[in-house]
């Protein structure tokens, strides 16, 4: 009964003492039948045992259940030097651990007094994962006597052994010659329709958790984990990683780590928002305008405008346009002083010491890690060949200089020139965006007349609100739409490149697709940010497009609220769209597959009765891609949050709240809606860490560039400190910028433009007068403003450089008791290698009856 029970769930071959390593599916109908037999072959005689099982609901689908046995795991975990524990770890002498002992009982009294982090997860709830306490060595079947076996069942954990196994299927032939191997092959010419290691089991327990506890780690990971819940609660690093892998657990703990460095960012971040919407109305000078000496920024400005009941601006766009009055600009004056307030440069400088902060402490929080789980020296000893790569260039071989041995090479000459195709590749698609932008801009220039002229009384007075918010969604829907072709066209560049290694293809496919979706996101915002309204002209001299369109210039209150409304927009439906197809998409197909189920016939009630094979058959696989999707969203993100941050503040705040929303739908997509990935092994996050450097430096560029040319900080400050009313009396006093609206408008004579209209008009520009003697030419202030302008942006440069380069130099990449730790351990594992071989020799020399020594023999 015990042997039925334990078949029958779908963990172990119909005997119930084999347990399943590996699923493989195909369908009966299938025509390479002689392909399948001979792989099938093949397996069997690396020592794998193979059973076949007919599928419940279908018919034509058969599964192929796969058995790694004893000797066959130590063959393979000696081959690949998989790392196993075989002594417990000891870090101090004896001294040292009684004093620590005595500390760590001293400090669990005190912590026991304190109120409890509600964050932290139960200790009862999660398993004790023993090896994590253990040292480890490469297994070798020579000295296996090292190691502790207590299980030899338990001793290979599942995700271990499952990596095994889709390592020989990697490897496996199926028709003679050497291209003529790996799973992979038979996946895309249709042998087989699916390979994936088993669930350990159902999510889900009629049984409450705290009560029967945990039937797997799969539904502890659901109950701890996964569940909406726990969304406040810390990650289980190392339940995950045993489960899933390294690769993935380094995933979520670089997630983790990232959603919570958002918080401080998203606070200061909220609170410039908030100073700009308590000081929106005000024209008193605050006590921290005082004291940070920026009462320069008091929105004195916004409130000449909203008072201008007089002046009146030149019409901004050739025939539809009526005259206005620069007091019509009242909302967006005060709305745009949310973002450009005193705290706008504060946070520029903020956010990229920020980062550079994140990625310094992520450095050692890897480290860290890398060293738990056993990665330190792996990344140079266990990196292998593509079965792409072998098969290509198997006739050159070049002996590799680490290992000794003839592998196959890729020449130069054609390696220079898949190259040269790639970035030709990737070059054309960048135009194609460019292209599509410029598209997006004509748009805006024809939308603008025809909105200035619309029925609607509230579409013609928002008439500029109304061409950007559609040219925003216009935008948004090109971006959604070339997205679908950047990811074929980079998997089609990639695998022209041919690269060596695995790790190799997802870095040069992650860069691809990088550089598209970030060109693609980004480069009409820059459009917006520091080209829109530059090259407009001036009345009676527009610069027109193509002699027709005539450029459309900035909002009399400035471009800043374009900006702001194209973030906003982009970032909110990019981040619902992408939770939408991360779990919603899987959802609706898994409640389709069932659909088609009950469709052929088969009861709801043999739902429970379906093997976890056929149960995992029906789920969805894991991207093919991988993770490499997971990692492009907040990558793509925190460009969001850092690039444009002094245009849009708020940006912290909602990557925040969309992060804490993310790990639980990525938690509960890993753990219930996608078949169990190959559990991979990885040391860190791979090109991304490298990218997000790269992001760090562009953002201090951009925030320079948006701060001194976008809004209106450079010519405010120069103002103040040149032509207004506080140029001799000091900076803090409250009119220091009364007029300067007046003097950042220049005059213009209505009876230029040849519409019929008498008397003056005000433009943005620091031009001189229609009755000058120079009419039109620009000011001296205008080349005052562009001197402080460049000044600004080299001051600013040079400054927070030198602050992230001074910080990085502070903050070492691994912390100090972590190298002693590993320097300790490494000395310890040498003494017990060398104590346990020679206590191993004595035993064998008194079995055999020779003389007994202590020395080394």
């Amino acid at each position: 009964l015990q042997t039925d029970a334990m078949a029958s769930s779908g963990l172990f071959f119909k005997d119930g003492k084999k347990r399943i390593d590996y699923i493989l599916v195909y369908k009966k109908s299938s025509l390479q039948v002689e392909k399948r037999s001979t792989f099938e072959k093949n397996l069997r005689a690396e020592g794998l045992m193979l059973e076949r099982e007919p599928a419940v609901t279908n018919s034509d689908i058969m599964f192929v259940k796969i058995h790694c046995p004893w000797e066959t795991l130590c063959k393979y975990a000696e081959r690949m030097n998989i790392r196993m524990p075989f002594r417990k770890k000891c870090y101090y002498t004896d001294w040292r651990s009684k004093t620590v002992g005595s500390l760590q009982r001293n400090m669990r009294e005190l912590k026991s007094w304190m109120p409890r982090n509600p964050m932290k997860l139960d200790k009862e709830a999660l398993p004790d994962l023993e090896e994590t306490d253990c040292y480890t060595a490469p297994f070798s079947r020579a000295r296996i006597h090292h190691f502790t076996i207590n299980n030899k069942d338990s001793f290979f954990s599942n995700s271990t052994r499952s990596r095994i196994v889709h390592h020989m299927l990697q490897r496996t032939k199926y028709e003679d010659g050497k291209s003529k191997m790996g799973i992979n092959r038979l996946l895309n010419n249709g042998t087989y329709e699916a390979a994936f290691p088993p669930h350990e089991g159902s999510h889900k327990s009629r049984h409450p958790i705290k009560t029967h506890g945990a039937q797997n780690h799969r539904h502890l990971l659901y109950e701890r984990w996964a569940r909406w819940g726990m969304w406040y609660k810390y990650q289980p690093l190392d339940l995950i990683r045993r489960y899933f892998g390294e690769k993935i657990g380094l995933y979520f703990a670089w997630l983790g780590w990232y959603t919570g460095m958002l918080i401080p960012a998203a606070l200061v971040g909220l609170f410039v928002f908030l100073y700009g919407l308590f000081t929106m109305d005000s024209s008193q000078v605050s006590v921290l305008e005082e004291f940070y000496n920026l009462s320069f920024h008091v929105p004195c400005c916004s409130k000449e405008i909203c008072e201008a009941n007089e002046t009146i601006m030149c019409p901004m766009c050739e025939r539809n346009c009526t005259l206005q009055k620069l007091n019509e600009s009242c909302i967006y004056a005060k709305v745009t002083h949310l973002f450009d307030n005193g705290g706008t440069v504060f946070f520029a400088i903020f956010m990229a010491i920020w980062a550079t902060v994140f990625l310094e402490f992520w450095k050692r929080r890897r480290a860290v890690l890398t060293y738990d789980w056993d990665l330190i020296d792996w990344e140079d000893e266990e990196e292998e060949l593509r079965p792409q790569f072998e098969a290509k260039y198997s006739q050159v071989e070049r002996v590799n200089p680490i290992t000794g041995k003839p592998e196959p090479f890729q020449p130069f000459p054609d390696k220079l020139s898949r190259l040269m195709v790639s970035v030709s590749g990737i070059f054309f698609m960048i135009s194609l965006v460019l292209t599509a932008v410029f598209a997006v801009v004509v748009y805006r220039l024809v939308a603008m007349e025809q909105f200035a002229s619309f029925k609607w009384y509230f579409i013609k007075k928002y008439w500029q609100f109304a061409t950007s918010g559609t040219g925003v969604c216009i935008n948004f829907m090109i971006i959604m739409s070339l997205n679908v072709v950047y990811e074929k066209v980079a998997y089609l560049l990639t695998d022209l490149e041919h690269p060596r290694t695995e790790s190799e293809w997802e870095n040069s496919f992650a860069l691809k697709m990088f550089l598209f979706q970030f060109v693609n996101l980004n480069s009409s915002i820059f459009y917006i940010a520091f080209f829109l309204g530059r090259f407009a002209g001036r009345p009676g001299k527009y610069n027109k497009l193509f002699n027709r369109w005539r450029l459309e210039e900035c909002h009399p209150s400035g471009c800043l609220i374009d900006l702001c409304l194209q973030m906003g927009v982009i970032m909110v439906l990019k981040q619902m769209w992408n939770n939408f197809m991360e779990l919603g998409y899987p959802l609706l197909q898994n409640w389709w597959s069932r659909r088609k189920m009950k469709r052929g016939g088969q009861l709801v009630e043999q739902k429970i009765s379906l093997p976890q094979w056929e149960k995992d058959w029906n789920l969805q696989p894991m991207n093919l891609h991988g993770l490499m999707d997971e990692y492009l969203e907040m990558v793509l993100q925190f460009g969001f949050t850092t690039i444009f941050v002094a245009a849009f503040p708020l940006a912290p705040l909602l990557a925040l709240l969309n992060n804490i929303i993310e790990i639980r739908l990525d938690a509960y997509k890993f753990v219930t809606q996608w078949r169990r990935p190959m559990p991979a092994r990885a040391t860190d996050i791979g090109i991304w860490y490298g990218i997000l450097e790269g992001i760090g430096v562009l953002a201090v560029i951009t925030n320079a560039f948006v701060i001194a040319i976008t809004s209106d900080y450079i010519p405010r400050f120069v103002y103040a400190y040149k032509y207004g009313p506080c140029t001799d009396q000091g900076y803090r006093q409250e009119k220091c910028l009364k007029g300067y609206v007046n003097s950042s408008l220049s005059i213009f004579d209505l009876s230029e433009l040849g519409m019929g209209y008498t008397g003056y008009c005000r433009y943005r520009d620091y031009r001189a007068p229609p009755w000058s003697s120079t009419p039109y030419e620009f000011t001296l202030q205008f080349w005052h403003v562009l001197a402080a302008r460049l000044a600004f942006i080299i001051v600013f440069e040079h400054l927070v450089f030198g602050i992230k380069s001074f910080i990085a130099y502070l903050i070492p990449d691994m912390p100090k008791d972590l190298c002693d730790r590993m320097r300790r351990e490494k000395y310890l594992v040498q003494e017990m290698m060398y104590e346990a071989e020679l206590e191993h020799l004595q035993k064998e020399r008194k079995k055999n009856g020779k003389q007994y020594h202590h020395e080394w023999p």
